[in-house]
């Protein structure tokens, strides 16, 4: 018999992953906390994995929570999407500006999902540089854009913070001296925030590859050409750094949409909104 993962039990996971404790996790779910610990062993049960790393401090995904945690954000944005798309139909066209980094992970799925539940709307996803994401703003051929606060066309709606990590490359020694870092290149915000923890950490560092694009980046670190800082739903299971003393934490990144004033009232824009606040 096929089984089946139950949206109860993956909206738990999801949040444990995203608060990092049982315990916060249980009060936004409004559970107990051994209530939820339930639903987590069940869920590992179903998968036939542990997915969590559980100590003092919190919780973390192991490398099989890792590869199932897009999956899981992407049903439960499904579910959520089928539950109120299919009640309305949506026509028109919508433009989204997205930081390359989002353009990459799961957010563009889940637009193109929305698409498919509304065949007479055209979504049109594009990931420009800064100035050139401006002109289409301006232009009104992207309505709502995505990306690092700093860098938004406009004054933000919205704004929410998400973690930076560390991915490693293999055979890259961690304890080197110089530390080999690949970085994006100029103009980039995080960048200069990765130098800053570096320095503060007083871990000497060297540059060891640098990009203008998340795939030259990806094609550095996965070559084992240093370590990268990147946004967790671009980093490979093997990637990633199970030692929380390896390296210095990253900081947080904040991101804003912008909406352009001439969408407003827009019914498509309106959910293709909804869409990525669930999503981010």
């Amino acid at each position: 018999m096929a089984r089946d993962l139950e949206t109860a039990l993956l909206r738990s996971f999801v949040t444990a992953v995203r608060t990092g404790s049982i315990s916060r996790a249980a009060t936004a779910l409004g559970h107990t906390q051994p209530a939820l610990s339930q639903q987590l062993r069940k869920l590992e049960s179903a998968v036939g994995r542990p997915l969590l790393y559980r100590s003092a401090s919190g919780v973390s995904p192991t490398r099989a929570g890792e590869e199932l945690l897009p999956y899981a954000e992407r049903i439960l944005s499904l579910s959520a999407q089928a539950l109120t798309e299919t009640r309305r139909t949506l026509t028109g066209r919508c433009g989204v500006g997205l930081l390359e980094d989002l353009a990459a992970s799961h957010l563009a799925q889940a637009l193109a999902d929305l698409a498919r539940l509304h065949p007479d709307a055209t979504l049109e996803v594009l990931t420009f540089a800064n100035a050139a994401m401006r002109e289409a703003y301006d232009a009104g051929r992207v309505q709502l854009v995505l990306d690092e606060v700093p860098y938004l066309p406009a004054h933000p709606r919205w704004t929410v913070r998400r973690p930076l990590v560390w991915a490693i490359g293999p055979g890259v020694d961690l304890n080197a001296d110089p530390l080999p870092v690949v970085l994006f290149s100029n103009p980039c915000f995080w960048r200069t925030a990765v130098l800053e923890t570096l320095e503060k950490a007083d871990r000497p560092w060297r540059l060891a590859f640098e990009s203008t694009s998340l795939l030259g980046v990806l094609a550095a670190v996965r070559a084992g050409l240093g370590v990268a800082a990147l946004m967790p739903a671009n980093v490979d299971p093997q990637m990633a750094c199970h030692d929380p003393n390896a390296l210095p934490t990253l900081p947080d990144v904040e991101l804003g949409l912008a909406r352009h004033p001439r969408a407003a009232g827009d019914p498509l824009i309106d959910a293709v909104e909804t869409a990525l606040r669930r999503m981010i």
